[in-house]
């Protein structure tokens, strides 16, 4: 029977039954709806009353102007900060909301941590990369394949960070015979991207090196961010070297990794790809040597198989054994030979002896010798008639000459006589052509003298008579 009110005739209602639940139920209640309700979330503010215990887990609140936060961080989490966290510090936690159910304290469980400021940066890394991914700068068809062994080597850093002393280190152990040239440039602050990208245009436009480094030490995201400013990216892109990125530690990684053709995780990594190891080659080397030592012997031995079969079958078709079976027929031959030779030259020989007789009997070599006597005796004569005919003109030629010497002036100049000549070479006959003063000149037997007139005597009526 249902129980009915005193004051009215309806039934009561029923009574629900009492549910009790255990704090164990209800947290973990609480902490299924907080962790299906909210997603992931980032959560900013100051660290303060940090814990590390010796589990190597975080424990600390973040706290704003009006409220604060209970959070944890599990040490396999927090083994990626590349920060250690300190109470003050403005800090960016990416996490979830939970329940601790043992103590029924709400908390934030941390999945990444950054410095607030690393945050903008991060947040600035990642539109850039998109954008820049979007632009085709990190297709892989545009990835030039690096050289088996450069030329030259050039290194795009600062000349005195430890980046490029360990590069020079292992390309000096690796491969000491490849050169390398050093563009310095800043790879920090104001106005290093821009530094960097000029660095990058000058080594593409000298062509100087086959291969480039870009590298620099690790260091926080402020630290390597010249090398996330898209001024470098598009640098990189542009040039038409092989770039290997080498920036930073193999957990960085920046804008330049994602455009140079082949990233490296540290510089030391990037000198380790740029050039093979010397000992390696060596190596090889000595194994190309061994198989071409023995290609080469086994060559040769097929060779020297197929020369041995070929000489064994020149042998069975060698012209050598049926010259040996015709031998006998050839000396035969020869003989018979060696006999009409001389049968020939014998007949030929007596009639040479017939021709040369017939040839005496006919030659005018008789005719030639009475000649040549009857030449000689004319020449003999004629010989005596030049020697008389000389003889008499001779005497005729001494005879005229006497006379001819006679009446010659020469011989008037020989009796101490002299010929009275002008300048111009006129005989002077008449001392009345002269005057004082000239010049005249007197030729004797032997000489003739220069003299100037002084006086003139002119000759007699009878003189000249």
């Amino acid at each position: 029977m249902e129980p009915r009110s005193p004051y009215s005739s309806a039934p009561l209602p029923e009574v629900p039954a009492r549910e009790v639940w255990t704090p164990t139920r209800l947290n973990k209640e609480a902490r299924m709806l907080l962790e299906r309700g909210l997603p992931a979330l980032w959560v900013e503010g100051e660290i303060s009353n940090l814990s590390r215990p010796s589990s190597g887990h975080w424990y600390f609140s973040l706290k704003d102007a009006n409220a604060q936060l209970r959070c944890a961080m599990f040490r396999q989490r927090n083994l990626t900060t590349r920060f250690v966290p300190k109470d003050g510090m403005h800090v960016v936690a990416r996490g979830r909301v939970s329940l601790y159910e043992p103590r029924g304290d709400y908390q934030f469980i941390v999945e990444g941590l950054e410095d607030a400021g690393e945050g903008a940066l991060k947040r600035q890394f990642d539109l850039l990369k998109a954008k820049l991914a979007a632009a085709g700068l990190f297709s892989p068809e545009h990835k030039i394949p690096l050289p088996r062994l450069p030329r030259r080597i050039g290194v795009i850093t600062s000349p005195t960070g430890a980046a490029v002393r360990d590069i020079l280190n292992i390309l000096r152990r690796r491969f000491p015979a490849i050169p390398v040239l050093i563009y310095p440039v800043p790879v920090q602050g104001k106005g290093a991207g821009d530094e960097i990208a000029e660095a990058i245009r000058l080594a593409d436009a000298r062509a100087e090196c086959d291969v480039l480094i870009l590298a620099r030490g690790g260091g926080s995201l402020e630290d390597l961010w010249a090398f996330n400013e898209e001024v470098v990216a598009r640098a990189i892109f542009e040039c038409t070297l092989p770039i290997i990125s080498g920036v930073g530690h193999e957990v960085d990684f920046t804008i330049a990794d994602f455009v140079a053709d082949v990233r490296a995780p540290t510089p030391s990594g990037a000198a380790e790809l740029v050039v093979p190891d010397r000992e390696e080659w060596l190596r090889n080397f000595v194994v190309f040597e061994r198989r071409l030592i023995t290609q080469l012997g086994r060559t040769l031995t097929e060779r020297n198989e197929t020369f041995t079969w070929l000489f064994k079958r020149l042998e069975r078709v060698h012209p050598g054994f049926r010259l040996r079976q015709h031998a006998q027929r050839l000396d035969d031959l020869e003989q018979r030979l060696v006999r009409a030779l001389k049968q020939v030259a014998t007949d030929r020989r007596a009639v040479a002896q017939d021709l040369a007789g017939r040839l005496r009997q006919a030659s005018p070599a008789l005719k030639l010798a009475a000649l040549r006597g009857r030449l000689a005796s004319i020449e003999v004569q004629m010989q005596g008639q030049i020697r008389s005919q000389l003889q008499r003109l001779s005497a005729t030629l001494a005879a005229a000459g006497r006379t001819l010497h006679a009446v010659s002036p020469l011989a008037t100049l020989d009796r101490g006589y002299a010929i009275v000549m002008t300048e111009g070479g006129r005989v002077i006959m008449d001392a009345g052509t002269l005057e004082p003063g000239n010049r005249i000149t007197a030729r004797v037997a032997r000489g003739h003298a220069v003299a100037v007139v002084e006086s003139v005597v002119p000759a007699a009526a009878k003189d000249k008579t």
